[in-house]
């Protein structure tokens, strides 16, 4: 994997959407690890325009991620029961919640138009959230020549990512931030650590492993080779650096005693995600029965009430994405901390 994307160190920075940008992609992968921009939330326009600014930035490899989610099923009682029970808070911020919501963003899985768009520019990498496209497409992206990963969360998907013919297998265990990718949110999830989901994968699979989730350092990132990863992937590492987009209340949510409490929690965006403990989290306490929208349907939602909150100066009902391994975040240039990496990773 590593000699045939020209990376000189087995680092891959993760494609967090509202973290990383095409200039933090940009510097990991001049400095020798895998950047990445996370493109799902972007459209066809946005992703080509990040594309197209990171190729600017670096001649060497960086990966493009997409989501697969399935297509949400609209149900406007189920819409309305979750803004009634987000309308006080709206209230305590003098707003009102939207009449509707809508579905925010569009799956790969539904957008031949983001298809082509990749096989025009030919993005050196390509990786899958929450699923697998079609099997046309995958065809038509191995013959652009573009170097293909997808995150499995168990080793059933795994076994499914492998069928398809895909290249690599990100390894997202149940310490990782941001959403879980499972691509069957309503299965129940076998919750596997960065160990025992690294061994399995790497047992029961022929294609090059990626461990992610929970690692912070290259000591960690030295232990998940040792299982043998033939990368990792750091995604909450990368929130401090200054190419981070992170507003600066995440920032300092991350850096303070936000870093030690992560939870997960589906009532920002509709799937399951590891977030710092704030404010939206905290109203699982009076969620009761009540269920949030399918994803992105809720997003739509979550992010009305976060704009809301912040129009007042009140910042904890952000899509505050962070790993288990918070409290060892480190704020450094992207180049710096590939460099600190690699030195840990070898001492």
């Amino acid at each position: 994997m590593l000699k045939k994307l020209g990376l000189r160190y087995p680092i891959i920075q993760a494609p967090m959407a509202g973290v990383s940008t095409p200039l933090m992609a940009a510097e990991v992968s001049n400095a020798g690890g895998l950047g990445s921009i996370g493109v799902g939330a972007a459209g066809v326009a946005g992703a080509k325009a990040m594309i197209d600014e990171t190729r600017a930035r670096t001649q060497r490899a960086f990966n493009v991620n997409l989501f697969v989610h399935k297509a949400p099923k609209p149900d406007a009682m189920k819409d309305a029961a979750w803004l009634n029970f987000l309308a006080p808070r709206f209230a305590d911020y003098g707003a009102e919640p939207p009449k509707t919501l809508r579905t925010i963003y569009t799956s790969f899985a539904d957008d031949p138009d983001m298809l082509a768009m990749l096989l025009e520019t030919k993005p050196p990498v390509v990786s899958f959230h929450f699923g697998l496209p079609s099997v046309d497409a995958i065809a038509a992206l191995k013959r652009a020549g573009i170097y293909l990963m997808a995150t499995a969360t168990n080793p059933d998907e795994a076994r499914q990512i492998e069928a398809a013919g895909i290249d690599a297998i990100v390894a997202q265990s149940i310490e990782a931030g941001g959403h879980r990718g499972m691509f069957d949110p309503a299965a129940p999830d076998a919750a596997l650590g960065t160990i025992a989901l690294t061994r399995l994968l790497v047992r029961t699979t022929t294609l090059p492993v990626i461990a992610a989730g929970g690692i912070m350092d290259g000591q960690g990132i030295r232990a998940a080779l040792d299982l043998g990863a033939a990368a990792a992937q750091l995604g909450t590492a990368f929130i401090a650096c200054p190419e981070s987009i992170a507003d600066e209340a995440y920032k300092k949510a991350l850096m303070g005693a936000g870093g030690r409490h992560t939870q997960l929690t589906n009532l920002i965006s509709g799937r399951l995600a590891r977030a710092l403990s704030n404010r939206f989290t905290a109203l699982s306490e009076t969620q009761g029965a009540i269920a949030p929208p399918d994803y992105p349907i809720a997003y739509d939602a979550g992010k009305a009430l976060h704009a809301a909150a912040t129009a007042k100066g009140e910042f904890g009902f952000g899509a505050q994405w962070a790993g288990q391994g918070a409290p060892l975040a480190r704020a450094m240039r992207a180049a710096e901390l590939i460099e600190t990496l690699v030195a840990e990773m070898t001492r």
